[in-house]
């Protein structure tokens, strides 16, 4: 006999899925060592408000300048150029 013909009389039957044939499944499987491994939350960093990341090209000087006024202000580079768009916008309503 081949695989073919031996395997030809199974026939797939519907499994219990309800919620109390899946608890009582489960607390067998934890019973025995089993436990669940899917995770239980997105891993990684948590996603930032801040969605939209801006790297410019600027000249050294410019971009030193930047960097040391952000670290006086003890703020970030990121925060420090939120902050002079919104004095730009402030201006051009004037």
């Amino acid at each position: 006999m081949s695989g073919s013909n031996r395997l030809a009389g199974l026939t797939a039957r519907p499994k219990d899925t309800g919620a109390a044939e899946v608890r009582k499944v489960d607390e067998v499987g934890e019973a025995r060592g089993f436990v669940d491994r899917t995770p239980r939350k997105k891993p990684g960093r948590k996603p930032s408000p801040r969605t939209h990341q801006l790297h410019p090209k600027v000249f050294p000087k410019v971009g030193e300048a930047i960097a040391s006024e952000a670290e006086r202000l003890g703020i970030t580079q990121g925060q420090l150029i939120e902050q002079m768009w919104e004095f730009y916008e402030k201006s051009e309503t004037d």
